[in-house]
């Protein structure tokens, strides 16, 4: 049976089907010696390189949990120094779900499994991040009042939120939707400043026992309650995903 070329990269455990869809666009992808193209179908029988270099299979599945330190960017690009690929410094191939700031810290998953990574950022599944996040003056009602029932930014209303204040420059933010650097740039349509964000939840996992720059694998347990929490996704809304 033939699958979409994204698909086929992503399941291999080479990267996500976004940053395949990159590749693609970058020409770096080859099917049988032809230059591809997105939209492409794989045949069985198909070679597929990427640089080149043969795409090969992953057999086994890797899930992994970080929790990120300030100062790493989410990015496979080993280019840039601070990539989270390095830090990690894992034996297999594995890339970030989603992103952090490289200023924010907290709790980011990390796998080869493409398909998880698809189904984890559709925005529309409402997935939950919880954050905990210090602006640089104290917060007032206003604030609060406007960041639970949206906020103007990148062209659209954010979702309404849980938030919480927690101290006179501190509040605890739970989204469901994933834009660029939705809660900096919330904060900053409102006249605040972000100095401190960390999200210590994503869905049912929390930061919770993992020290700053330590990782672990996920338990059996938890890879299965994760797919329990999949089972009903629904279509990527375009633009967003598993940001902060």
């Amino acid at each position: 049976m033939d699958t979409s070329l994204n698909k086929y990269i992503s399941d291999s455990g080479f990267c996500s089907r976004r940053e395949a869809d990159k590749y693609i666009a970058d020409c770096r992808v080859t099917i049988n010696g032809r230059d591809a193209h997105k939209g492409n179908r794989v045949m069985p029988g198909d070679i597929v390189k990427i640089d080149g270099e043969p795409l090969k299979k992953n057999v086994a599945r890797v899930y992994m949990m970080l929790n990120k330190p300030k100062g790493i960017t989410c990015t496979t690009d080993q280019k840039d120094k601070s990539n989270i690929i390095d830090y990690i410094n894992y034996k297999t191939r594995i890339f970030p779900i989603g992103r952090l700031d490289k200023l924010s810290e907290g709790l980011i998953f990390l796998t080869n499994d493409g398909d998880i990574v698809n189904k984890i950022l559709r925005a529309g599944n409402g997935h939950e991040k919880e954050y905990i996040v210090t602006v640089n003056k104290p917060i007032t009602p206003g604030f609060i009042h406007a960041m639970r029932n949206g906020v103007r930014i990148l062209g659209t209303t954010t979702r309404k939120c849980f938030v919480k204040q927690e101290a006179e420059d501190r509040f605890r933010i739970i989204l469901t939707q994933g834009l660029n650097r939705q809660i900096r740039r919330m904060c900053e349509a409102l006249g605040f400043t972000v100095t401190a964000l960390k999200r210590v939840r994503i869905m049912n996992m929390t930061v919770k026992g993992l020290a700053p720059g330590k990782w672990r694998f996920f338990t059996i347990a938890e890879i299965a309650a994760i797919n329990e929490m999949l089972l009903q996704s629904s279509n990527l809304a375009d633009g967003e995903g598993m940001g902060e």
